[in-house]
């Protein structure tokens, strides 16, 4: 989730260049979250300051599992998406966000120190391989594709979702070809973009005109393109789209689309991997875990345990 100060468009012909579907990030399903954001009303700007995590204590037996010697982790963190996703509080300095919370909660369980550093959201994964980081975060979906070469140690479940002003026609995109003709806002880079080019040869597949994809690279811009109608919908994460809708008149959110589980990322065959399940499990034992999601409005997205690298989650589940 980025918005861009420079929107790349693209419209798709029928024979678009196919991305593989496992690079998906998100998901499909329906159902509105409970409006449960501690510390911020609905409709206001304000972000949640509720401190959850401060009380976690030493989770020994999760603590046991590091490899010999770990005191300190590397976090690599995407900066610049929107709630729920990391972003700064109001003095520009701070990093606050689900992801974020959940990191410091999971190192406060380990008893270690977290370093945490900002990078791209598509340079995370690479250096992960290189040994840059030893954790990224970002809201990353667990898929087929990134399980050959990333490991990941799940906390939620997320998925891809689609967004439109109050006055749209579209009141659920169960299939893409119902965005045939119309111009579809989503963040560059992302696995919606991913999305959207694999399946951009349905419309002319229908007969219909084909629909066309604005990127961007920081959430202001994206959002800024649907409310004075330059796009008409927006595809992003479920969970950010519902927490704008929530925060911005004038907007509506639609459906979901496709849910993955989503994970702390770590380079694959990483040893830390078993230490980061167990604190997470621990969390959610503890009430810590339910305490994160109220904070930030996001309790549909409950995960009942931690698993490392699960199989891509498919359509219907």
């Amino acid at each position: 989730m980025r918005t861009p100060t420079r929107a790349r468009k693209r419209l798709f012909a029928p024979f678009a260049l196919i991305t593989s579907a496992a690079l998906l990030l998100t998901a499909c399903g329906s159902g509105a979250p409970a409006a449960d954001v501690a510390g911020a009303a609905a409709g206001s700007d304000a972000l949640p300051t509720t401190d959850v995590v401060s009380g976690v204590g030493r989770n020994a037996a999760a603590a046991k599992l590091l490899p010999p010697g770990t005191e300190e982790l590397t976090l690599a963190v995407s900066v610049g998406g929107s709630p729920p996703g990391t972003t700064y509080l109001p003095d520009g300095r701070t990093l606050t966000g689900q992801d974020v919370d959940f990191a410091d909660a999971v190192a406060k369980a380990l008893g270690i120190r977290l370093t945490t550093e900002k990078a791209s959201f598509e340079a995370i994964l690479p250096a992960l391989g290189s040994g840059k980081y030893d954790v990224g975060a970002g809201n990353f979906g667990v898929t087929e594709e990134r399980r050959r070469t990333i490991d990941f140690v799940t906390y939620i479940n997320d998925g891809q979702g689609f967004a439109a002003r109050e006055d749209s026609d579209l009141s659920k995109v169960t299939d893409l070809t119902q965005l045939c003709g119309l111009n579809v806002a989503t963040g560059a880079g992302t696995t919606f973009e991913a999305t959207l080019e694999e399946n951009a040869h349905l419309c002319a597949d229908a007969g219909k005109k084909p629909y066309e994809v604005q990127t961007y690279s920081e959430p202001g811009a994206l959002w800024s393109s649907l409310q004075q109608g330059r796009s008409d919908v927006v595809m992003s994460t479920i969970n950010g789209l519902r927490y704008a809708v929530a925060h911005q008149q004038g907007l509506k959110f639609l459906n979901e689309f496709r849910r993955l589980d989503v994970g702390f990322a770590l380079k694959k065959g990483s040893k830390l991997a078993p230490a980061l399940q167990a604190a997470v499990n621990g969390l959610i034992a503890d009430g810590t875990y339910d305490r994160i999601l109220r904070k930030w409005g996001t309790t549909d997205s409950a995960i009942a345990k931690s698993e490392i690298s699960p199989p891509e989650l498919k359509d219907g589940n």
